[in-house]
């Protein structure tokens, strides 16, 4: 491999990465062929976008971008509160947890099945602490949750 140029660090719809803004102008000024990104993207992508369905669930990246323009992609699981919009059937949180809440509520079971999704990605020493990671998401989002 060549010298590593630049690390970029995306969030990115599942399956519907476009050469568009807000992606294509990161891409360009980092000089990663967009198209080939992409392509692969999409494809790597094309299973957890069927899993979820119409639900458009934003992944995190990683884009290591080598001095000779290629690239190589990391993908780690959805972002929480994606998740927790799913559980919750919702397409947005309160901008005012405080104030205006959400009429859901997830239970220790909905917070346990989140884990389970994301285990690997969560800096959690056991489940329980990934749990108070998931639900402190959740409620700063203006959704109640039952432990």
């Amino acid at each position: 491999m060549a010298k590593v140029q630049r690390i970029l660090n995306l969030e990115v719809v599942a399956g519907k990465a476009q050469p568009a803004p807000p992606l294509w102008p990161m891409l360009w000024a980092n000089w990663v062929n967009i198209g080939q990104f992409t392509k692969e993207f999409n494809e790597k992508t094309q299973e957890l976008m069927q899993k979820f369905g119409w639900f458009d669930v934003k992944v995190k990246c990683k884009l290591t971008v080598y001095a000779d323009r290629t690239f190589s992609l990391e993908l780690w699981t959805p972002v929480t509160s994606n998740l927790i919009l799913r559980k919750i059937k919702e397409k947005k949180w309160s901008w005012e947890p405080n104030k205006n809440k959400l009429a859901w509520k997830l239970t220790r079971a909905d917070l346990e099945e989140i884990y389970e999704f994301k285990k690997n990605d969560l800096n959690a020493a056991d489940m329980e602490a990934g749990i108070k990671i998931i639900a402190g998401t959740a409620k700063n989002m203006g959704v109640d949750v039952e432990m």
